[in-house]
């Protein structure tokens, strides 16, 4: 989806949640980088276990973590959420806490195999 939307020049924000264990379980932190020059995105990235010094967000995603970071148009923003099952009920549960209508949440659940 990201992209999709730099290469259609797309200038409306873009706000990506990147929840991992830790920082070298994050995948595609280049091209995250490199596509943060070409849109309108803040990647936010919430590690399980982060490194000594580490100054971003730490433990799990939640409403809190949402709300720190989400400009306040939030509810009438689309919220896309693709991750495994426990993450997914989580954000389930956390997106309608801060405010955010049902028909704007869009899921893809995978499970490993």
């Amino acid at each position: 989806m990201l992209r999709t939307l730099a290469d259609r020049g797309d200038v409306r924000p873009v706000v990506l949640f990147s929840a991992h264990r830790d920082q070298d379980s994050i995948p595609f932190r280049e091209e995250l980088a490199e596509l943060t020059g070409r849109l309108n995105l803040q990647v936010v990235h919430v590690l399980e276990q982060p490194p000594p010094g580490w100054t971003g967000e730490r433990g799990y995603l939640d409403a809190g973590t949402l709300r720190r970071h989400l400009p306040s148009a939030g509810p009438r923003f689309q919220f896309f959420i693709c991750g495994p099952n426990p993450m997914l009920d989580a954000m389930e549960a956390a997106i309608p806490e801060i405010g955010i209508p049902a028909d704007r949440i869009h899921t893809e659940r995978f499970a490993w195999v």
